[in-house]
């Protein structure tokens, strides 16, 4: 079958870097696995509108993924499918769907949903539609776990979830073989000397142990799950010598939990000559987990740049959100990334449920002591199913954004408001950490003999006003 992969144009605010999606990337790959002949539409790299892909592409099936800010655009997205072409079948995917099932499958533009861990579901979908491509029989559906479809008398129909898949080792490498690479940034970057590397994401391990109030791993069942040194090594090995990586990302949310398969890792990126190739942890590493020892190995291995989620410089904050990590934990990690020589992120979140404008203040003083190489600030942005919005609403908490399209969580607004915790301290503080933390004479001078400042002049002169200045 012909399969149309759909990513939503993203609405993000200016600047933000663009990477391919990983979750389209595996599922292409087991489609091609499958014999299916899949493309993808990326539309935050697409100059071809999508009505002309569709009707020169003919797609039998499309797939589309959405995150809570890209949903309303996987409607219309759907919605022009459609138009086009009633008959196509129009599979809905990806973390928002996977919690709001119910939300999506009721809209005539949209046929099936499939909740969470896609690719088995995907294969066995496909499975059923290469039959019976016009969905016109949902029996045929019922024997397909892990999905969500409304049936002709418009009841809503949710099958049993879908087990986790057990070994991840089975799955094909992610297929970046249908994206139009170049047209993509680097990550963060790392290069010094390569302007607009060629950039490429990679998951070693799925799920995490950690149930942080405020993540969306929270929604899922706890099921951590990794890939063999091996395999893991493999697909680097894919990434550098036949697509010509030039830096990795990664982007799992606990890499670091077993530290043997870490060591066993970094021992064989540095036994195939891998580690000339710079790697970065896109969502962080466990800061209880991150020693010298581990992060010096990760160094030799290639690895330049990692993050911590700090979120609070405020104790009883960091236990209310179940982040299992103390103060002095945090302050070991990044004392151990320094003396190794790696660069640092700290995560931070301003305006978490309990917050007061104390705490807050301790959050800037702590990101200020760290003094990592870069610190994100955030405010806090409450997103479906987990157990941070159901806290605020369930406490008397207000939301203060009713568009899905608005929970882009890097603008400098309030998303919600309870007790003391209001929108105007939010805003407040969240522009003040950026200023305190940034216009600091050590930091001016810091940032103006980097290279990738004048490189990039125009974007951090916008960046910095819109993170610096209120309004």
């Amino acid at each position: 079958m012909r399969i149309l992969l759909i990513n939503p144009k993203s609405k993000l605010p200016i600047d933000v870097r663009t990477q391919p999606s990983l979750g389209l990337a595996y599922i292409g790959a087991v489609s091609r696995r499958r014999g299916d002949e899949p493309r993808v539409h990326d539309g935050d790299v697409e100059t071809a509108p999508l009505a002309s892909v569709v009707r020169e592409w003919q797609p039998h099936v499309v797939g589309i993924t959405a995150n809570t800010t890209q949903i309303k655009a996987a409607w219309r997205a759907a919605a022009e499918v459609k138009e086009i072409d009633a008959n196509i079948p129009v599979i809905l995917g990806g973390p928002h769907p996977s919690v709001l099932p119910e939300e999506s499958v009721v809209r005539p533009e949209v046929d099936v949903v499939v909740r969470g861990e896609g690719e088995e579901t995907w294969t066995a979908l496909c499975d059923v539609l290469e039959h019976e491509t016009r969905i016109t029989h949902h029996a045929s559906l019922s024997s397909v776990l892990g999905i969500s479809f409304q049936a002709p008398d418009c009841a809503v129909i949710h099958n049993p979830d879908r087990p986790p898949i057990k070994d991840l080792d089975t799955l094909p490498f992610a297929d970046y073989g249908l994206f139009r690479m170049a047209e993509y940034t680097n990550l963060q970057p790392t290069q010094d000397a390569v302007d607009g590397s060629r950039s490429f994401s990679i998951m070693t391990s799925r799920g995490c142990p950690y149930r942080c109030s405020y993540c969306s791993q929270s929604v899922y069942p706890v099921r951590y799950r990794v890939r063999s040194p091996e395999h893991v090594v493999a697909e680097w090995r894919h990434l550098v010598r036949d697509r010509g990586a030039q830096e990795i990302g990664v982007l799992d949310d606990a890499f670091n939990v077993q530290r043997k398969r870490v060591h066993a890792i970094c021992d064989l990126l540095i036994a195939e000559g891998l580690n000339h190739v710079p790697w970065i942890m896109i969502n962080g590493i466990r800061a209880n987990l991150a020693d010298k020892e581990l992060l010096a190995h990760m160094k030799a291995a290639g690895c330049k740049r990692t993050a911590f989620g700090v979120e609070s410089g405020n104790q009883a904050i960091l236990d209310s959100i179940d982040k299992h990590l103390t103060l002095d934990q945090i302050r070991a990690a990044f004392q151990a990334a320094n003396a190794v020589g790696m660069e640092t992120i700290g995560f931070f979140i301003i305006g978490l449920p309990g917050e007061t404008e104390e705490t807050m203040e301790q959050t800037i003083r702590f990101a200020i002591e760290l003094d990592p190489l870069v610190a994100t600030f955030s405010m806090l942005t409450p997103f479906p199913g987990t157990r941070v919005y159901q806290d605020i609403l369930a406490g008397g908490g207000r939301l203060l954004v009713d568009d899905w399209e608005d929970y882009v969580f890097f603008e400098g607004h309030a998303r919600y408001e309870m007790g003391a915790v209001t929108a105007e301290l939010q805003e407040r503080k969240f522009h003040e950490a950026h200023r305190r933390f940034y216009m600091r004479p050590r930091r001016i001078l810091r940032t103006l003999t980097r290279w990738q400042t004048w490189r990039d002049l125009p974007r951090t002169v916008r960046m910095a006003l819109r993170l610096v200045l209120p309004g």
